[in-house]
């Protein structure tokens, strides 16, 4: 015959549980309470009168983005959009196609093509050309 496990947990772990979580949440609200408390404002670039340079920091913000977006998606626009292109297990490069009596046949080679062959977003027919007011 079976046996029947009671699966509740004894007192002395319910009890050492209760003290973990305890200790556990007043850590959690020491350490938030410290990093508010040490969280201090970034000072803004000074003029050489002693007044706050909003131009200068506001130019330092624009140069910064303008370098990360450049760089960053100058970078995505080469890259090779479909990982599996050129091997044989790509599923992109199997195509389907159909003629109906005389009309011209239609495939899907034509969209699933030029990724299939390894392009980058600046290479398709349709988004390459858009993809030249990205800065990169």
């Amino acid at each position: 015959m079976a046996r029947h496990v009671d699966h509740k947990p004894s007192s002395v772990r319910r009890t050492l549980m209760r003290v973990g979580l305890t200790v556990t949440a007043a850590g959690a609200v020491v350490a938030g309470g410290g990093a508010a408390a040490s969280a201090a404002p970034i000072p803004l670039p000074q003029s050489s009168t002693g007044d706050s340079n909003i131009d200068g920091a506001a130019e330092g913000v624009s140069t910064a983005l303008n370098s990360a977006t450049s760089n960053g998606l100058g970078t995505l626009k080469k890259l090779p959009l479909d990982p599996l292109a050129g091997t044989g297990v790509d599923p992109l490069a199997n195509s389907i196609g159909t003629q109906v009596a005389d009309f011209a046949p239609v495939s899907t080679s034509a969209v699933t093509g030029p990724v299939a062959s390894g392009a980058s977003l600046e290479e398709l027919p349709v988004v390459g050309p858009v993809t030249g007011v990205l800065p990169g």
